[in-house]
């Protein structure tokens, strides 16, 4: 057993302690609550392992741009951090290493263990529970504790390490890892998000998704003399039943994952519906709203997919009299994917084969994550893996104290020894 591996065992206690710690600051986005505290808290725990930090501040100006009016009280932080390889002279710079999480949750309900209490922080039977033990406060801890078990054995990473822990992925990233990768001077040439992957499957890459609102257009009338209006719902129906074409059509397309699963493109359609204002029984709907929610494999793009998507609705609306229709796009989120064959992806398979003793495979998420921003904006070999648990936004959410403990042992490998 390696030194890094005997420390991360022996302070198992001081994993949960933290863990337990960030789960007690009920982060939940939205609407942003305990970014403050949270991101003081991970800063000071970042210098503590010996990194250059940094708590960036988002500008009000952006962020008032960006979040709905309700949220401008609630300022955004990220936290960067910094730990540079060992310089020899006449070497070329080290590459660098970035790892990424977010410390954001989604809200609670339901009738959670441990008197009731969704962020007790409580170990029992090998778990710790409570709400962001999996998702992804988990991750969070493993790599401190990994990056604390580098200072105390006096090991130097090989390559240059780069930490972002990042706000608002479970919305839409934008002032988090959308703003790290275009504004917080961060210089990667690898990224490792630290979910997407866990056990022996590392992630290389995910879905992506387009998310539209179409508005359906009526004419009101009063309910007893229903053709004097235009009715939105009815025209609605008719273009619902129609995009059930345009799913089937997609869904002959296919992308292979490397561990052979098979992902295709999906259309849900009305996960938000509503009627216009004025909406009564009485009455003819002059308006009718739904939503789509466009999945994107890894190798179409995103563009491509929400132009298709509207010129199908263009066309189907023309196919019904008096149909009128304006389209939104609420958010987008790009696919991502990442070569298993690259010496970064293999030398992560490397680490997690011998921590776990098995032989690894690659495979790609039907959901999205924080891998997008740096596989689509920096254009860098970006991969995901970290602790995972049970549970994902639902009650009772929890991680293993076993795998928190695993993930930190490959974490500080992968500091230690680079990408040799």
């Amino acid at each position: 057993m390696t030194p890094l591996a005997a420390h991360i065992n022996a302070h198992e206690d001081e994993l949960l302690a933290l863990l337990a710690r960030l789960v007690r600051l009920p982060t939940v986005n939205p609407p942003g609550d305990h970014y403050d505290e949270i991101t003081r808290l991970l800063a000071a725990e970042l210098e503590a392992a010996g990194l250059s930090v940094r708590r960036p501040r988002i500008p009000e100006a952006l962020l008032r741009r960006t979040l709905p009016r309700e949220q401008w009280d609630r300022p955004r932080w990220n936290v960067i951090g910094r730990l540079a390889a060992p310089r020899r002279a006449g070497a070329p710079r080290p590459k660098t290493l970035h790892f990424n999480a977010h410390f954001d949750v989604v809200p609670v309900s339901g009738n959670w263990r441990h008197g009731g209490d969704p962020f007790s922080g409580a170990v029992e039977g090998g778990w710790i529970h409570g709400r962001g033990t999996a998702d992804m406060k988990g991750s969070i801890a493993s790599l401190i504790l990994a990056l604390r078990a580098l200072r105390a054995t006096g090991t130097r990473p090989a390559l240059d390490v780069e930490v972002s822990f990042t706000a608002d992925e479970e919305t839409d990233s934008e002032l988090g890892a959308g703003w790290l990768v275009k504004h917080g001077g961060i210089r990667p040439d690898y990224a490792l998000v630290l979910e997407g992957g866990e056990g022996r499957m590392i992630g290389c890459g995910h879905n992506g998704v387009v998310w539209l609102e179409v508005t359906v257009h009526g004419r009101p009338a009063h309910g007893s003399t229903p053709e004097r209006g235009v009715n939105a719902l009815e025209h609605m129906a008719r273009l619902v039943t129609a995009l059930g074409d345009h799913a089937r059509e997609i869904g002959k397309r296919g992308f292979t994952a490397p561990d052979g699963s098979v992902r295709r493109p999906t259309l849900n359609v009305g996960g938000v519906f509503s009627s216009g204002e004025g909406g009564k029984i009485n009455t003819v709907p002059a308006l009718a709203r739904f939503s789509i929610d466009r999945r994107v494999i890894p190798d179409e793009s995103g563009a491509e997919a929400e132009r298709e998507l509207r010129a199908f609705l263009a066309a189907a609306a023309r196919a019904i009299p008096k149909c009128r229709i304006t389209v939104k796009k609420i958010s987008e989120n790009h696919p991502s994917y990442a070569s298993p064959e690259h010496p970064f992806a293999r030398s992560l398979a490397r680490h997690v084969a011998r921590e776990r003793r098995c032989t690894p495979v690659f495979g790609c998420s039907t959901g999205f994550n924080d891998m997008q921003f740096f596989a689509q904006v920096l254009k860098i070999p970006t991969l995901g893996y970290g602790p995972g648990g049970k549970d994902f936004h639902a009650v009772n959410e929890r991680a293993s104290v076993k795998e928190l403990l695993a993930s930190a042992r490959i974490y500080a490998a992968l500091m230690a020894e680079g990408l040799g």
